[in-house]
């Protein structure tokens, strides 16, 4: 084994991880930059409601279904060509939603937008590990990779609302352009090429059922999580899963599978996804709980419940680059179990909060939690530093498809005992007529615009019963979310091993020449 230690990163590389965290904070952006948009959507497009939810929904589904195999693409023909391939479907994508004239053709452009962000995911992730050779300045890159990350879903809808006291609707989407443009322009000046010599060919059968896997998985888990328990969810989760099964067992018996499970048997590796898992699906039902804690019982607008939302993504984009120094002194596993023991208690100190509380009370739980983010930086680095480098495109797709199936069940789960706590903790003030307990009973937003309905004294009791009831739910929620994290501290500190794997900085000879 080779004792030359890795070239330190200069100038240029550094330069080079602001291009490549450029298209990861639109990227990020883009999840929640249609928060404020909808309205003046939805007037000037005029969709029905089921067109409205997919002109949402479809971005997240085609970016899900999608990163795994564009990952192990990029490791085929190269990391740095997907890049620029994507962002220029990712421009024109932009454009096309930006004037828009139909619903139809919105669905479409957002789709689209979904290629092209699940090409830029795993590239620039793979990009780094090939840029950053120096354990330490990687380690560091990739908190900052994840800390842009974590911030731009926070920004997209301060950016948004900023953007449509000015603009039309289209400009939420435009700002993607100039920024994309200029990553074209300097890209292939700062970014090394980087590809397997000999991966095999792309296997289309594999590809078709992870896609065939993610997409129902995902979109059963959230109309469970929205509307509870129907058929068409229940059959969307047991697909998506029995495809997920077959997906698998393919992979053990493909000559050139999609993903190599042998990679998946590193005890260190797999402890590390199962964490990340754990802390994704507290942090993202919980961020569930919040936005609508701060619009539907703190009665903030959209636009100030996103600023003051803010403040936990700054905390991170500070402590995120920090995870590094600290794993190096203390260890991985240890750091990761402290930050998810910080996690716990702030979910637990969310249990103070109440419906006339003020703003900043929930938001110094929010912030606590919001350190789960330093698990996934940990992990990524972990995870991307030791495999192969020639595989680091296809590690780093699976990282985020299960990012984003971890997401997707930390809504289904947090979202599913919110509901059952606000629907057990209900119940309808006297003097309002039995005809309104339908909606009022099942959820908070039905609650409020029932209390719309109903005149005087009793219609204000409607709102606060209801508003009552949602503390319940969220307590319950928060609750569990307490629960994951102390299951992933016992993960840590038991399935992950001390330091770094012996290979992990070593470069396969069959990594191409750049």
């Amino acid at each position: 084994m080779s004792t030359t230690s890795p070239t330190r990163a200069g100038r240029r590389e550094w330069i080079a991880l602001a291009a490549l965290c450029l298209p990861m904070l639109i990227v990020a952006m883009d999840v929640s930059v249609l928060f404020f948009a909808v309205p003046f959507i939805a007037e000037d497009l005029q969709p029905s409601a089921t067109q409205q939810l997919w002109i949402f929904d479809i971005y997240g589904f085609v970016l899900a279904g999608l990163l795994l195999t564009m990952g192990a693409l990029g490791d085929r023909i190269g990391r740095r060509r997907l890049l620029l391939m994507g962002v220029a479907a990712f421009s024109v994508a932009s454009g096309l939603a930006a004037w828009s004239t139909s619903a139809e053709m919105l669905i479409a452009a957002r789709a689209l937008m979904g290629v092209g962000g699940a090409t830029l995911m795993p590239s620039t992730l793979a990009l780094v590990r090939t840029v950053f050779h120096d354990r330490t300045q990687r380690a560091k890159a990739v908190g900052i990779w994840s800390a842009v990350m974590a911030g731009g879903v926070g920004l997209g809808p301060v950016l948004s609302g900023v953007l449509l006291e000015h603009f039309w609707w289209g400009s939420v989407f435009l700002i993607n352009v100039p920024v994309m443009l200029l990553l074209l322009l300097v890209a292939p000046r700062l970014l090394p090429e980087s590809r397997a010599t000999s991966p095999g060919r792309l296997d289309l059968l594999s590809t078709a059922l992870v896609l065939a896997s993610v997409l129902p998985f995902i979109y059963g888990v959230k109309e469970l999580a929205a509307d509870g328990w129907s058929v068409r969810a229940v059959v969307a989760v047991v697909v998506g899963t029995t495809v997920g099964w077959l997906f698998v067992q393919r992979q053990r018996t493909a000559a050139h599978p999609l993903l190599d499970l042998d990679l998946l048997r590193r005890p260190g590796l797999r402890g590390s996804v199962a964490v990340n898992v754990i802390a994704q699906a507290g942090l993202v039902g919980n961020a569930i709980l919040l936005t609508q804690y701060l619009q539907q019982v703190l009665d903030k607008g959209p636009l100030e419940a996103a600023l003051w939302s803010l403040a936990p993504s700054l905390v991170v984009g500070g402590v995120g680059p920090m995870a590094a120094g600290l794993a190096a002194r203390f260890g991985r596993p240890h750091v990761m179990a402290v930050a998810l023991c910080v996690a716990g208690v702030g979910f637990v100190s969310l249990l103070v909060t109440q419906a006339d509380s003020p703003a900043w009370v929930c938001l110094i739980g929010a912030t606590l939690a919001a350190g789960i983010v330093t698990v996934a930086t940990l992990v990524t680095e972990y995870v991307v530093g030791t495999v192969p480098a020639d595989r680091a495109g296809t590690i780093s797709g699976f990282l985020k498809t299960s990012t984003e199936l971890a997401g997707a069940l930390g809504i289904a789960v947090l979202g599913s005992l919110l509901n059952a706590g606000y629907r057990h903790a209900f119940s309808l003030p006297a003097g309002v007529a039995p005809e309104h307990a339908g909606h009022a009973s099942d959820t908070l937003a039905g609650a409020l615009a029932v209390s719309q309905q109903v005149p005087g004294q009793a219609g204000e009791a409607l709102a606060v019963a209801g508003r009552s009831a949602y503390m319940t739910g969220m307590h319950w929620g928060v609750i569990a979310a307490a629960v994951l994290m102390v299951i992933g501290v016992v993960v840590a500190l038991t399935r992950l091993p001390r330091g770094l794997d012996p290979a992990a900085d070593a470069e396969p000879a069959e990594l191409a020449a750049r």
